[in-house]
């Protein structure tokens, strides 16, 4: 019997459940199963919309007594299109999104399905902040269980190396607490390991002070890109701790910022995200300054509305990837600045460098982070809208992967890529991580129903 024409077996779920359960009949199916990548369109038989930790209990015992493939969804942000499933059950946490701050303590706590835009917004009334994605609609979650890199890294670290405790719904259904000193191995794992091993229904972060942020955005022709950015590998060398950002380049937008033949056009950026003034970061800042940019947009603004300025536009196709360089020498500057002749524009894709380095390499070294210790990112990041344009699209972000590998660390973060095949997932990890990663799921997950995901088999 299938669980669309088990009514019975609805009914009892509903019975007692906070949230909503939702099913194909359902006005608001569509709606409920759209995630950001438009390349998934899947059909769940049922999307559990989860407002309590015992509606997440409820869901999971549901799903395995009728032997439904669970996803999980937070933000629905990942490019793979894990939080969906054909035919399966969705555990849904949207509504689980409640952030509670201790200002004295530094500390804040996040329900499982809360956004950046729900931490953020909390946190910057007291001037305080944790490292969060590049985005306010990137879910904390997922986010956090991959690694968590941001804008703020380099200065806070990574989310995880500021994540204190989690409370989580395993395979069985148990409620579970982990902590430094408490299920200490599982703790752990869910520093990189991502959703294999339960679901998140709570995180407590440390937090920071940080007032506010200076943002510039700096813009060259796109031919000037491969002296500019000389001088940025150069500054971002010597850079204090404060300074984040990334080398891009873009589809000009349509702001008063930007000159009018560069609107609509390939553009070469440089953006900066300074934790401080905007006197500081000019200060700073002063050898990009020098170099002849042709557009520039420099303010302070809480780290809340930065996010929100830099938030990827819903509904279009998305395919991602990245390499980590142990070395970014004059060769790949040149590689680099070549291939986004082959983007699509205009389009919001986006080509990026991300400098690491900062509290992101002097981090604690024993998590399951390989990446953390190289000194550059790669990261082709793209987004369309006409599926004519898909295998346009894959094959620029694989050119760009086969462009890097002289450089290549072989290590790669999981919450940039899509499905790449198992040898990728274990680089996410190290190989002798993901063996003790594998032993840590055997004993959490060892029916391994938490698989949509960058998956680790139990051991």
């Amino acid at each position: 019997m299938t669980v669309q024409t088990n009514q019975a077996a609805l009914d009892e779920l509903r019975r007692d459940f906070t949230g909503e359960i939702v099913v194909p009949e359902n006005p608001a199916y569509n709606e409920a199963r759209t995630i950001f990548n438009a390349m998934i369109d899947k059909h769940p038989s049922v999307i559990a919309q989860c407002a309590t930790v015992d509606d997440v209990v409820r869901a999971v015992q549901f799903g395995r007594d009728f032997k439904l493939e669970i996803a999980v969804r937070g933000g629905g942000h990942s490019v793979a299109g894990k939080a969906l499933t054909d035919d399966g059950l969705v555990i849904d946490l949207r509504r689980m999104n409640a952030v509670s701050v201790d200002p004295d303590a530094r500390i804040v706590t996040v329900g499982g399905g809360a956004t950046m835009s729900h931490l953020d917004r909390a946190t910057e009334p007291y001037g305080l902040a944790t490292t969060g994605g590049r985005v306010s609609t990137t879910g904390v979650g997922g986010f956090t269980l991959g690694g968590g890199d941001g804008w703020l890294a380099r200065k806070m670290g990574l989310a995880c190396d500021n994540l204190l405790a989690v409370e989580l719904v395993t395979a069985e259904g148990d409620v579970v607490y982990a902590s430094e000193n408490k299920n200490s191995e599982l703790f752990w794992a869910l520093h990189g390991g991502g959703g294999n091993f339960g679901i998140v229904t709570s995180f407590t972060f440390r937090l920071h002070e940080l007032p506010l942020v200076t943002a510039a955005l700096l813009l060259w022709r796109p031919e000037t890109g491969p002296n500019v950015l000389r001088a940025y590998r150069e500054f971002m060398a010597s850079a204090p701790d404060e300074v984040g950002g990334g080398a891009l380049y873009v589809t000009g937008p349509t702001e008063d910022f930007v000159p009018k033949y560069l609107v609509g056009r390939l553009a070469f950026v440089i953006l900066v995200v300074y934790a401080g003034s905007e006197a500081e970061a000019r200060e700073i800042t002063a050898p990009l300054l020098a170099l002849g940019h042709e557009g520039e947009f420099i303010a302070e603004m809480p780290y809340a509305e930065l996010q929100c300025m830099l938030d990827d536009p819903p509904g279009y196709r998305n395919y991602w990837s990245a390499e980590y360089l142990e070395a970014f020498p004059n060769d790949a500057v040149d590689r680099f600045c070549d291939r986004a002749n082959d983007m699509i524009v205009p389009s919001p894709s986006q080509q990026v460098l991300i400098p690491q380095g900062g509290m992101i390499a002097r981090g604690p070294s024993d998590y399951p982070i390989p990446w953390r210790h190289a000194p550059w990112c790669v990261h082709p990041f793209g987004l369309w809208k006409d599926p004519a344009d898909d295998e346009r699209a894959r094959q620029w972000v694989r050119d760009i992967r086969a462009d890097f590998e002289p450089w290549a660390s072989g290590a790669v973060y999981l919450n940039f890529i899509g499905d790449e095949g198992r040898s990728r997932v274990v680089a996410g990890f190290g190989q002798e991580n993901y063996q003790k990663l594998a032993k840590v799921k055997a004993q959490y997950d060892p029916d391994n129903v938490f698989h949509l995901n960058h998956n680790i088999k139990p051991m």
